[in-house]
């Protein structure tokens, strides 16, 4: 994930301010039915898909076009990997599968070379949910000649443990993978939290000890930093300058929706265990921040942007993660359900009434999901996560995700991803050593050049 680029459709804030034709009624949601969800559900990802160009001819497959990251579109299969799983609906699949399986590399991971230069440990797990989640929900496997999902899930596990820094703040992962780009000096929380919902969820679902004493080591070390509170608010990262002693104290409702998520899989894999029912409740208190009271505390906003409109291109993809994470915490944690449904069902109640603009003349969702008009925003960002809560009220009518032995079909791999480590190539051009020779070329090019353009000044100036 990368810094920060505001978005502020200004135009379409003042066309859905001043009423215009671009306005029309909002998605018509009625909790109590499942198949008004499922159109619900329908509608918003029709919408969401439009900014999917992949399945285009000359498009690049997988890949969201920019402003959008190579992250958010991982994050979008995952989304649509759920919609299959809530409404049935298999119109996308093969979309959804040819997507992820662009995305991976001739060693069986999600590290292609289209983004080896600048990947971040974070963006990575966030393409390994969606393999896992396809795993754990029996999405239709990959062809034959592929890695399976669970393969998949498991490569990205081992190539992370093995990123493992113990150089400063006595462990944890660091953001990004490879020295060269900002934020290799800094460990952050959706990092280290995707680390550990993924080894929670590989716990789950193979059985493996293995994966459950990643997690827990994972834990550990994040008390004994200040990035998670005894409140269990999880800051945003700290530097490694400082060992890790002076945290970002910006708060989003991913890092401790991540966290809510591995806690929770994790109480089900030690079949109910109080240390990680403990952890679950905790953490699900620690999201009250994101409800504001002011809105009747059960719908969701994302505090640190949305009241200012200084969301960048990432961050209205936040709150479709927690409303996602939260809907599964209810399924495998199930004394969560009388605490987190209401907010969901809220939530999806807002969201359904900001889904209506439709200036591409289709049902475009905005951010602001306590106000009853559409605010006028626009991005996959804002659709996704409308999907995401909306089709969340349908988790009590779908069975609980899968394990290895309890109806699972998709086949591992323990040893994916424990290759040779990941070397990135550029150029020799860029890289071969300067002699000087090249010294010497680039002196006599530097003269030739300045030379044009003093004769260049002299002509000029003769001339008027």
């Amino acid at each position: 994930m990368c810094p920060i680029r505001l978005i502020t459709p200004w135009l379409g804030i003042l066309s859905a301010l001043l009423g215009t034709s671009q306005v029309v009624s909002a998605i018509q949601l009625d909790l109590g039915s499942t198949q008004s969800i499922k159109n619900a559900a329908s509608t918003v990802t029709h919408g969401m898909m439009t900014y999917y160009k992949g399945n285009e001819t000359g498009m690049a497959v997988g890949l969201l076009p920019d402003p959008y990251y190579w992250w958010l579109a991982g994050a979008m299969f995952d989304q649509m990997v759920h919609y299959w799983y809530y409404t049935g609906d298999s119109t996308y699949n093969q979309v959804v599968t040819q997507g992820l399986m662009a995305q991976i590399s001739e060693d069986k991971d999600f590290m292609p070379r289209n983004q080896t230069k600048t990947e971040g440990n974070d963006d990575q797990a966030f393409w390994a949910f969606a393999a896992m989640s396809a795993a754990e929900l029996n999405f239709p496997d990959p062809p034959p000649d592929q890695p399976s999902w669970l393969a998949l899930a498991q490569a990205v596990f081992n190539e992370q443990a093995r990123r493992w820094d113990t150089t400063a703040c006595g462990g944890g992962l660091r953001w990004q993978i490879f020295q060269w780009n900002k934020g290799y000096e800094y460990k952050n929380s959706i990092s280290n939290g995707g680390f550990f919902q993924l080894a929670a969820r590989l716990a789950r679902y193979t059985g493996n000890k293995t994966y459950a004493d990643w997690a827990d080591k994972t834990w550990d070390w994040m008390e004994t930093t200040p990035l998670i509170t005894d409140q269990y608010n999880i800051y945003d990262g700290a530097d490694m300058k400082n060992n890790c002693s002076q945290p970002d104290q910006i708060q989003w409702t991913y890092n401790v929706g991540t966290f809510l998520m591995g806690a929770a899989n994790l109480y089900n894999y030690t079949n109910g265990s109080q240390k990680w029912r403990t952890h679950t409740e905790g953490l699900l208190k620690g999201t009250q921040l994101f409800f504001p009271a002011q809105f009747g505390g059960d719908i969701m906003q994302e505090v640190a942007c949305e009241p200012q409109g200084s969301c960048n291109n990432d961050q209205p993809s936040f709150k479709a993660f927690l409303s996602r994470w939260m809907a599964a915490t209810t399924q495998i944690a199930p004394f969560t359900a009388n605490t987190i449904m209401p907010k969901l069902r809220a939530s999806a109640q807002g969201a359904a009434k900001q889904c209506s603009g439709a200036p591409n003349g289709g049902t475009t969702c905005g951010r602001t999901w306590s106000t009853a008009t559409w605010d006028g925003r626009t991005g996959i960002g804002e659709q996704m996560s409308a999907l995401s809560v909306i089709q969340s009220n349908l988790i009590s009518k779908v069975a609980a995700p899968v394990t290895a032995d309890k109806g699972g079909t998709s086949k591992g791999n323990p040893s994916a991803g424990t290759g040779p480590a990941r070397t990135v190539e550029f150029d020799p051009v860029l890289t071969r050593k300067v002699t000087m020779a090249d010294k010497a070329g680039a002196g006599i090019l530097t003269a030739l050049v300045l030379g044009g353009l003093l004769g260049s000044t002299w002509w000029i100036s003769i001339g008027s």
